[in-house]
């Protein structure tokens, strides 16, 4: 297990552009999983890279263990990645490529053979070290390629958007199984992800990234429930998001005045302001709610379970979610809405940022 520190890591592909990572700093407790969150080109890799040793920063130092690693090579630093591609050597056998790592470090057949049969148990693919690569399923590949990284055992395992070419079953399949894998061995592991979800079942905490810096690093459950702007918020799946302006515990936005929940500790104070709320949130007035809203549904998505209304407010568009089988409203019908107060989420007008 080991602890993994970036402090001020910054990283330039070319001398007159904006880095590619500014000022980054992070911390990886010991066995535990960290994800790169952000869209593409935001330096996710370009981070995975520079804790490789694939790369070097301009600026800035990285820690294993309180150990400078700085300035050691890739191959020092007992880091391994697995990349989106999984490269296996097309002419070895899935055994002959799980093993090579080994077999580069001389160790003996004998051992080399107990420990793929190990790795082949740990992926769920037993007895199949004499197959060939083009015979496996591009899931199975995947299995394998992870292997090919666990069986040298790592101190990190680096996993660079490793499930971005599994169709959904897969990759489901294999969320689980890199959950079971990383809970059995221990080892320290940062995975690269745009997808939030992913990010949310895997991490243990998350970074999320724009073009280069770190805007919010914390544990999922809070990243979700509070972003810290409203950039984070759109990235992490929420629809409605609004300008208004905060009066102790009410706020006024253009489709009314919303009562805000009294007990919850805001971080922004009086005066102008994002307000943002998600679509499952919004719910059919009862008669005991508050900020009770009256909408004009403009459009109806069916999305299986649930139903995407669009609705607007006074002219403002916004998005509700309910489930199928709960109600069926129509275009042009007049309903009753309600956004618990608890739900509410008031972010800064300029979004803040952690380098």
């Amino acid at each position: 297990m080991t602890t993994v520190s970036l402090q001020n890591v910054t990283k330039y592909y070319t001398p007159n552009a904006p880095a590619a990572v500014h000022s980054l700093n992070l911390e990886l407790a010991p066995g535990s999983i960290l994800a790169l969150l952000g869209p593409s080109g935001c330096g996710k890799t370009t981070t995975l890279k520079l804790i490789a040793g694939l790369l070097q920063p301009e600026e800035g130092r990285i820690w294993f263990d309180g150990q400078d690693v700085t300035g050691l090579a890739a191959e020092q630093r007992n880091a391994v990645m697995v990349f989106q591609h999984h490269a296996l050597f097309p002419f070895m056998s899935v055994g002959a490529n799980i093993g090579f790592g080994l077999k580069i470090r001389k160790m003996e057949k004998k051992l080399i053979a107990q420990r793929v049969r190990e790795m082949l148990e740990l992926v769920q693919l037993p007895g199949m070290q004499n197959r060939m690569p083009a015979e496996l399923s591009g899931g199975q590949q995947q299995r394998v390629a992870l292997a090919r990284a666990l069986v040298t055992r790592p101190r990190l395992l680096l996993l660079d958007e490793p499930l971005a070419n599994l169709d959904a079953h897969l990759r489901d399949e294999m969320r689980g199984l890199i959950l079971d894998i990383q809970k059995k061995t221990a080892v320290s592991t940062i995975i690269v992800t745009h997808d939030q979800e992913e990010a949310m079942m895997l991490a243990d905490r998350v970074a999320l990234m724009f073009n280069g810096r770190l805007v919010q690093y914390d544990d999922p459950e809070t990243m979700f429930r509070k972003p810290v702007s409203a950039q984070a918020a759109r990235f992490l799946g929420v629809k409605n998001i609004f300008p208004a302006v905060r009066d102790k515990n009410q706020v006024a936005t253009a489709f009314g005045q919303l009562q805000l929940d009294a007990e919850d500790a805001y971080t922004v104070v009086d005066g102008p302001c994002m307000l943002a709320f998600r679509s499952e949130h919004i719910r059919i007035a009862g008669v005991h709610d508050v900020n009770i809203f009256s909408a004009l549904i403009k459009s109806r998505t069916y999305l299986g379970l649930r139903v995407s209304y669009l609705a607007l407010l006074d002219g403002t568009e916004v998005q509700f979610l309910c489930e199928a089988q709960e109600v069926k409203f129509s275009a042009g019908e007049i309903v009753s809405l309600c956004l618990p107060f608890e739900h509410i989420t008031l972010l800064p007008l300029q979004d803040p940022q952690l380098h």
